[in-house]
Order: structure tokens, then C-alpha cells, then sequence
């Protein structure tokens, strides 16, 4: 049993309106996460956030749920440590093994990217076949096609995992150096090498034989490649990222729990990582954040103890 840090919002004075300063923590097994973390600053740009990626373990997709379910409660503790008043599991694999048991174990509210994702597609599609590719670790749970049949049980859905997704994603963050490649990479974010497509249409092309119309992303790693995934299924084929839709849920809570950051908060943002090389985290993930990160620490997790 985990023995969660519990933590409460402050009781505003008589008459005031009851404003939350503290953070939101975002977590994911590295870089993918902060697909997640821009669109919430984009949605709520008084929020503070403390991101934490954990390199040192990433990937997270071929790993045992009950292993990633460990790690998940493991972050949450520290994160709700760091006096956070809401949680964000920006990864899917992790909110697939852990989301559950975090819910139950922590008193601040914790979201996760899948069932955001799923209502997207399930409002999307109009001829009731959707596509999801992700993580095998994620495929392997049926989050994704649970969570669509839970909304509309006529919808089909493929899975399908694509686990090198992660991999091009990464290789095209850390291209090859030349004045070139840096140009069309910070063109595209991504930098596009020709056998990415030659994968791309590998996985992708028995989806689109199977007559989608809507294609769940549903890796946070996924949307830096939404432009390769796109051309490959064609415009017919509508990307559902669960980023931005995970950003309106956490606005849709903060707004129920009357617990947005006071008009005029100056936030902050502090990213952390369990990878020794804090300067390529530093680096790459200010790519995928689109804009600098000016410090990133390293911390090393303590073990949880169960009892």
C-alpha cells in the first residue's frame, strides 16, 4: 500500500474568490510529454508546471504493466511531494498500467491522455472505424479500444503497435548536424529522414486499406510526426492528438474545482528528468516544447516504500 502525501487547496479569505497558485504536475518516460505540457500552456498560460521525464527508463512500451504502474505511483509520490494540485500522466502507456491505482491512492485529482483521446475519436469519426497506434504496452491493454466502445459500442477499432514511432521521433529531435538538416528540422520540428516514410507506410497502409476515418495518435510522441503519419493515410483520415484534448479536460477540473491560478500569476515551469544528461534533455526537449528550457535538474527517485 502507498502512502500518499496528502495535500489540500487553501481555504480563500471570506468573500474571495478561491484561486490555486500551486503547480500541475506533467509526467512522461521523456520527451513525448511535453506535447502535453505545451498544449497546457497554451490553454492556461497563468498555470504553473513542474514536468518530469524520466529518461533513465524510457522506453516505457515493452515494459510490464505492473512495472509501469510502479513507476507511475513512484512519480506521483514525488510529484505530489513537490506540493503539486493537480496530476497529469502525459504518457499513454503509463496511463493505461497506472492511472487507476493512482487515482485511488492520491488526494489531488490525476488525469491521463487516453480517455481524452478516445472521446475526441469517438466525436470524430463518421463511418464508425477508427485507428489507434501506439505502444505495444499500450495496445496490449485495450485502454484505447475500451475507452472508444465505451462511448459508442458500434465503433470498430484497429490497434495497431508502431513502436518504432518513438524512435523516429527521437532520431529526427537529434538529426544530423548540417546547416540543412537544422533548417528543415526547425522548420518541421521533426526532421523527416526518407526511410521514416518507408516505416510509416509499413504499419499505416493496413489501416488505411481498413477504411478509417479517424487515426488516434495515441503515443505523446505520435503528434511530432503528425505530418509523416498524415500523408501516409491521406487527408480522408482525420489525426486525433490527445494533447490538446487532455488540456481542455484539465481546464474543464480546474474550473469545476474553482481552482485556477489567480488572473495575473506570473507561472513558472520547472523540468526535471532522471536521465544523468540533463543538457541533451535540456536541448531536445526545448524542441518539442517548442521554445527553451533555460535549466533542467536531474533527481533521483526515491523507492517507494510498500508496506
Amino acid at each position: 500500500m502507498i502512502a500518499p502525501l496528502p495535500t489540500a487547496a487553501p481555504e480563500p479569505a471570506p468573500g474571495a474568490e478561491p484561486f490555486d497558485n500551486r503547480p500541475i504536475g506533467v509526467f512522461d518516460s521523456g520527451y513525448g510529454g511535453l506535447t502535453v505540457a505545451r498544449e497546457l500552456q497554451k490553454r492556461l498560460p497563468e498555470e504553473s508546471l513542474i514536468y518530469f521525464g524520466d529518461s533513465a527508463r524510457c522506453p516505457y512500451g515493452p515494459r510490464d504493466q505492473a512495472e509501469v504502474d510502479r513507476f507511475v505511483q513512484q512519480i506521483c509520490t514525488w510529484l505530489v511531494g513537490r506540493d503539486v494540485k493537480m496530476i497529469v500522466i502525459a504518457c499513454n502507456t503509463a496511463t493505461a498500467a497506472g492511472l487507476a491505482h493512482a487515482q485511488r491512492s492520491f488526494a489531488v485529482p490525476v488525469v491521463g491522455v487516453v480517455e481524452p483521446g478516445a472521446r475526441a475519436a469517438a466525436h470524430t469519426t463518421l463511418n464508425r472505424r477508427v485507428g489507434v497506434i501506439a505502444t505495444k504496452g499500450t495496445v496490449d491493454s485495450n485502454a484505447y479500444s475500451e475507452a472508444i466502445r465505451h462511448i459508442d459500442a458500434g465503433i470498430t477499432v484497429f490497434s495497431t503497435a508502431t513502436p518504432r514511432f518513438v524512435e523516429i521521433a527521437e532520431m529526427g529531435l537529434k538529426m544530423a548536424d548540417g546547416p540543412i538538416e537544422d533548417y528543415l528540422s526547425e522548420a518541421a520540428k521533426v526532421y523527416i529522414r526518407p526511410e521514416f516514410e518507408d516505416i510509416a507506410r509499413e504499419y499505416l497502409e493496413p489501416l488505411r486499406r481498413c477504411g478509417i476515418d479517424t487515426l488516434v495518435l495515441g503515443c505523446t510522441h505520435y503528434p511530432l510526426l503528425k505530418a509523416l503519419i498524415g500523408g501516409v493515410v491521406g487527408r480522408p483520415v482525420t489525426l486525433v492528438s490527445s494533447a490538446e484534448e487532455t488540456a481542455r479536460d484539465v481546464d474543464h477540473i480546474l474550473r469545476r474545482r474553482r481552482s485556477f491560478a489567480a488572473p495575473g500569476n506570473v507561472p513558472t515551469s520547472a523540468f526535471f528528468t532522471s536521465s544523468d544528461d540533463t543538457e541533451e534533455f535540456r536541448r531536445f526537449g526545448g524542441r518539442v516544447l517548442a521554445r527553451p528550457m533555460d535549466v533542467v535538474e536531474h533527481v533521483d527517485l526515491p523507492e517507494l516504500i510498500v508496506s
